[in-house]
């Protein structure tokens, strides 16, 4: 059965809001590591809108830095999942999850490849609360942004969720990279 993992960047305080502070060279490096044992990513809308065309257009036209680019190549070379009751508008090849969330990422588990990854927040939360959710990797920045959105600030969890570390390093700026496994 394949692995979902969620990946994401958070302050010391706990802030996951993207604009509440800046990535790095560094921060995209360790996501395109990150990305090379996925073949499928799964959004939501307002994370799928805020990555595609933006990386898409990226990797197409090379307009990045040298870093930046290689996430753009990576992340445009994997299968994508939009999951959206709205949306209408994707990219080609995007496929759409409109319902049974649940039943269809449990369809998506089963299938052969490598890893699944998901991204934002409100939806991780909801795979996460329905325990779907096999591996954590979170890269805290040393900030403290005192403000901004935090996990499952849209969605509780009926229980504590506790995992197990199998990883742990330090990077030069100062982030800390954290692997966790659901136990």
């Amino acid at each position: 059965m394949r692995n979902v993992i969620y990946g994401i960047n958070l302050t010391t305080d706990g802030c996951c809001d993207h604009t509440k502070f800046n990535g790095t060279e560094e921060t995209h490096e360790y996501f395109t590591n990150l990305m090379q044992d996925v073949d499928l990513i799964i959004y939501g809308r307002k994370t799928y809108q805020l990555m595609v065309p933006y990386w898409p257009d990226v990797a197409k036209n090379q307009s990045g830095t040298k870093v930046t680019n290689e996430f753009a190549r990576t992340f445009d070379a994997i299968d994508k999942i939009v999951c959206s009751r709205s949306l209408d508008n994707f990219e080609e090849g995007t496929r759409v999850i409109r319902t049974n969330l649940a039943e269809e990422v449990l369809k998506l588990k089963q299938e052969s490849g490598k890893k699944i990854s998901i991204g934002g927040v409100s939806l991780p939360s909801e795979l996460i609360a329905l325990g779907l959710v096999d591996e954590y990797y979170f890269l805290v920045h040393p900030i403290i942004v005192g403000q901004g959105r935090r996990l499952f600030d849209d969605t509780g969890l009926q229980k504590p969720l506790n995992l197990k570390l199998v990883d742990s390093k330090v990077l030069p700026s100062g982030c800390v990279s954290l692997h966790y496994l659901k136990q």
